[in-house]
C-alpha cells in the first residue's frame, strides 16, 4: 500500500494499514465509473467515515479487502455507492424554480389536462422526496378541490434516485413540521396532514408519484418523454464530460418544448446548447427545432 505524508495528514488517528491513498483512489475510481461521482483527495475523510461502517459489517479487516469485495460483489458495491452519495435537500429549495413553474409552465400543463391530454414530470435525483413533493404541491395548487380534479386526469410524476435509503424516506412521505416551513402555507394546508410535530404528505398527492431506483449514468427504461424535468444539485458531483452527456440525454427526454430545471451552480454546456433555450436562471426550454 502506498503511503504519502500529505494524504496521511488528512486522516488523523487512522492507521495507514487500514485505509490509505491506494484504497481511496480505488474507491474514487469505482464511484466515478459507477455513478459519475468525482472524489478529489480532499474527500478522503468523508470516504472513510461513510464507508467504515460497511467495511466493519462486511467482515473485512481493511479497506483494501473491502475494495476487493465491492469489485466482485454488485450488491455490496451498490451499498457503497449509496453511502457515498450526498442527499442534502429541503422543501422549496431554490424557490424561484417553483415560482417559474407555477407562473409559466403550470398554466400550459393545466390546459392540456383539461383538454384530455397527458402530463408527465420527472424529479431526477429526488433524494428523500422534498423536491418531488414541492413540485407536486405546486402543480396541484392551493385549491384542494381543483387539485383533486386535476389528480384524476392523466397526470404522473416519476421520482428517481440512486440512493435506496433516501428513496425509503421519500416513499414514507413523513417529515418534521419544521421541514415544511419553506412551503407556502396554502399548499401545506391543502396537501399535508399534521400530527403533532410530524407532517405527512396527503395520500392523494402520493398517488401521483412513482419512486424508482435509477442510476442516471445507466440505462433509462422510460419509454415516455417528459414535459418537465427537475435535476438540481446532482451534477455538481460530476466531471464536465459526464455533465454534458447527461444534460444532452435530458434534452432528448423532453417532450415538445418541455422545461429543464437544474441547480443554481450548474450550467448547460456542450451538445445540449443546440437543443435548449435559456428561459431564466438555470431554467431551459427544449428548442422547437430540436
Amino acid at each position: 500500500m502506498t503511503i504519502d505524508a500529505p494524504f496521511a495528514a488528512m486522516l488523523p488517528g487512522i492507521s495507514p494499514g487500514v485505509y490509505g491513498v491506494d484504497d481511496f483512489r480505488a474507491i474514487s475510481a469505482i464511484a466515478h465509473r459507477e455513478a459519475g461521482i468525482v472524489l478529489p483527495e480532499g474527500k478522503a475523510m468523508l470516504v472513510y467515515s461513510r464507508l467504515a461502517p460497511l467495511v466493519r459489517t462486511s467482515g473485512c479487516a481493511t479497506f483494501a479487502a473491502y475494495v476487493l469485495r465491492i469489485r466482485e460483489d454488485h450488491a455490496e458495491r451498490q451499498k457503497a455507492i449509496c453511502a457515498l452519495t450526498t442527499n442534502h435537500t429541503f422543501f422549496y429549495r431554490e424557490a424561484h424554480h417553483f415560482d417559474h413553474f407555477r407562473d409559466t409552465v403550470r398554466p400550459q400543463l393545466l390546459r392540456r389536462l383539461e383538454q384530455g391530454g397527458k402530463v408527465r414530470l420527472w424529479s431526477a435525483g429526488c433524494s428523500s422526496g422534498e423536491e418531488t413533493w414541492s413540485l407536486a404541491m405546486t402543480l396541484l395548487g392551493p385549491d384542494r378541490n381543483a387539485g383533486l380534479a386535476l389528480a384524476r386526469k392523466d397526470l404522473r410524476i416519476l421520482a428517481s434516485d440512486i440512493a435506496t435509503h433516501a428513496l425509503t424516506r421519500a416513499v414514507a412521505a413523513r417529515y418534521s413540521a419544521d421541514d415544511l416551513k419553506p412551503v407556502p402555507e396554502p399548499l401545506r394546508a391543502a396537501w399535508t396532514v399534521r400530527n403533532g410535530d410530524t407532517v405527512e404528505i396527503a395520500p392523494e398527492l402520493r398517488a401521483l408519484v412513482r419512486f424508482r431506483t435509477l442510476n442516471l449514468l445507466g440505462e433509462w427504461p422510460m419509454r415516455t418523454r417528459f414535459d418537465v424535468i427537475f435535476c438540481r444539485n446532482v451534477m455538481i458531483y460530476f466531471d464536465n464530460p459526464t455533465k454534458e452527456t447527461l444534460v444532452a440525454r435530458f434534452a432528448g427526454m423532453l417532450a415538445g418544448e418541455g422545461t429543464l430545471y437544474i441547480g443554481h451552480s450548474e450550467r448547460v454546456t456542450g451538445p445540449a446548447l443546440d437543443d435548449l433555450v435559456p428561459m431564466g436562471p438555470t431554467v431551459y426550454r427544449r428548442s422547437a427545432r430540436a
